[in-house]
């Protein structure tokens, strides 16, 4: 029934271009007097030469034409969709009763109507029922019923505070007092510059490594000071570690005897107290740097 098929696209199909050629592709492959077809987008691009865009639009035009007709509760060969040409059957439907009549038979269908597909008739060239997918709601484990236990046993509700050792509000480190930071969240004790004593060890350190008796205790007293003055805008810091700079600081102070450091070269010609040009650019030099020199005061 290919033949039948194409000659009415030919005859009486009212689609031009590219819209023709998909319908003709269709048609070449109608199997039987049911005008039934199928093909896959990818085929019916390649036999007509056309993009897949372009095939889409074409079946969207002949569809609305009522050339074409998309059986969607059919499947075909590799789920390919399943067509059929309405217009074509309608009028092989037709000239097969007037051949009925003239030949003196009678029909209980009216003229101009079609026959119900018969699927049964189609499954020799693979084309059958789409199966029908089991509803969602189906698809998913039954719902837990109403009443009975549940399989998943219920968290147990805690009620209160669930450490009665740990207060509700409030710091949770009872080392940490509210109030001041004298005390980091590591417990050692913190403390600013001013604050800061020097520790029995410390003033040991100092006559072990002879500080005490090259600067003095006015020139030791005096670094301290100093010291003080220098790190007075220092964050608190715990004890061994202003130990540990203090120490650092004494180590560098320079007697009380030595000259003045801080004299800038190029203000005078002769450099004072006695300075040679190499202990000027030095001076300058620790100027710039803020080094301690032992006669900032």
């Amino acid at each position: 029934m290919s033949s039948d098929a194409r000659e009415w696209v030919w005859e009486h199909s009212s689609s031009r271009g590219n819209a023709r050629l998909v319908l003709l592709s269709i048609a070449d492959r109608v199997s039987d007097e049911q005008f039934v077809s199928w093909a896959s987008l990818s085929s019916l691009a390649k036999r007509t030469n056309a993009s897949l865009s372009t095939v889409r639009e074409s079946l969207d035009r002949l569809v609305d034409a009522g050339e074409l007709e998309r059986l969607d509760d059919l499947i075909g060969p590799q789920r390919s969709t399943v067509f059929r040409l309405p217009l074509a059957a309608k009028a092989s439907a037709e000239a097969a009763m007037e051949q009925g009549e003239d030949a003196g038979q009678t029909s209980g269908e009216e003229p101009g109507t079609s026959a119900t597909l018969r699927v049964s008739a189609l499954r020799w060239c693979g084309i059958r029922p789409r199966e029908v997918p089991e509803s969602p709601a189906k698809a998913r484990k039954p719902a837990v019923p109403e009443t009975g236990r549940s399989r998943r046993k219920p968290a147990q509700r805690r009620t209160g505070n669930r450490h009665s050792d740990v207060p509700a509000t409030g710091t949770q480190n009872r080392s940490e007092p509210d109030l001041n930071r004298r005390y980091s969240s590591s417990g050692a004790a913190v403390t600013s510059a001013a604050e800061w004593q020097v520790d029995p060890a410390t003033h040991t350190w100092t006559r072990q490594q002879g500080h005490l008796d090259r600067l003095g205790e006015q020139g030791l007293q005096a670094a301290d000071a100093k010291w003080r003055a220098h790190r007075s805008e220092h964050t608190p810091r715990p004890a061994d570690a202003w130990a540990v700079d203090w120490r650092s600081w004494i180590a560098r102070e320079h007697a009380p005897s030595r000259p003045n450091l801080h004299a800038m070269p190029g203000k005078n010609s002769a450099a004072p107290g006695g300075m040679t040009r190499a202990e000027a650019h030095t001076a300058a030099l620790l100027a710039a740097l803020d080094e301690p020199t032992g006669m900032e005061g």
